[in-house]
């Protein structure tokens, strides 16, 4: 059975939480699964409530998700949040969901929509409370509505409307054949011509927005798709290629399925990266097996 959206009320803030309704009992129909969450009078964002998935969410998904999820935003970057159950639920690791909350500077009044789109992985979505949504990566001590830095979407002022906003953009980019947007498969890109930078035209690349934590490079699950890509089995030895010709070592790393490389902490010292710096990570293979990062700096 499906879930979907019922309408919140922005003024009441305690009846726009974790709330669905089975498919049936609503007009639209929507290809994936999905709920929100905000906080209600007593709550903050590190309460465990907020790490509770829905009961009939994880009914409806049975085992697709029973060790970990991997949330991911609008700007490339996701999240390894260990699974835990008890007699409230299923939960996720406190650790793991404090690190996606200061990495996402989330304010009290914000709203996540989280979307079910492949067995383990959700697009995780960031509204403000006037109903803009957040598209690219928050900077600290920086207004997150300020307009030069924050791409938004027009805003919505009633609760009624918010929601409808939900559900017309859930059912426009989520196809039927899987649910994931044609947006998330072109991965959110904002650098201008990021083909540019690419040694070779034709190698898979993506682009990498830094959070705070930055110790392993997740290669982008629309990347491995569009591409039809391999990986060496864990811990196997890798390059990090750097603008100077410098290169780094690094190692293949599994969590889960979602392929990774440890390295990329030193590649972002070296680099001088720092938290809302973007880079462009171009894929040098060996037939279809990745096997070294170029890494691509804005600026060179």
């Amino acid at each position: 059975m499906q879930f979907i959206l019922t309408k919140p009320n922005l003024q009441n803030r305690s009846s726009f939480q974790e709330t669905m309704l089975p498919e049936s009992e609503n007009r639209e129909n929507l290809s994936n699964p999905s709920f929100i969450k905000s906080l209600s009078i007593g709550q903050n964002w590190k309460s465990k409530s907020m790490r509770i998935f829905p009961e009939e969410f994880v009914r409806s998904a049975g085992e697709a998700f029973v060790h970990r999820v991997v949330p991911s935003v609008l700007w490339n970057n996701s999240w390894q949040c260990w699974l835990r159950q008890d007699k409230d639920g299923l939960y996720m690791v406190e650790e793991d969901w404090d690190e996606f909350l200061d990495d996402n500077l989330l304010d009290t009044d914000d709203t996540l929509l989280f979307t079910h789109q492949d067995t383990m992985y959700f697009q995780v979505r960031i509204f403000k409370k006037d109903g803009n949504e957040i598209t690219s990566v928050p900077l600290e001590g920086e207004p997150a509505t300020h307009p030069f830095h924050q791409e938004t979407t027009p805003a919505y002022a009633s609760g009624e409307e918010l929601t409808l906003f939900f559900l017309i953009v859930l059912s426009s980019e989520f196809s039927a054949n899987g649910g994931t947007s044609s947006r998330a498969r072109k991965g959110y890109a904002h650098v201008e011509n990021p083909k540019r930078y690419l040694l070779n035209p034709r190698n898979p690349y993506f682009e990498k927005t830094l959070t705070k934590t930055n110790i392993v490079l997740y290669v982008n699950t629309w990347v491995i798709e569009e591409y039809d890509l391999e990986f060496s089995p864990p811990n196997t030895h890798m390059y990090f290629l750097l603008p100077d010709g410098e290169k780094l070592d690094g190692y293949t790393k599994d969590y889960g399925g979602s392929h990774s490389f440890l390295g990329w902490a030193a590649v972002c010292e070296r680099c001088n990266l720092r938290t809302g710096d973007t880079v462009v990570c171009e894929l040098e293979l060996s037939g279809r097996v990745v096997s070294a990062v170029r890494v691509h700096l804005l600026d060179e």
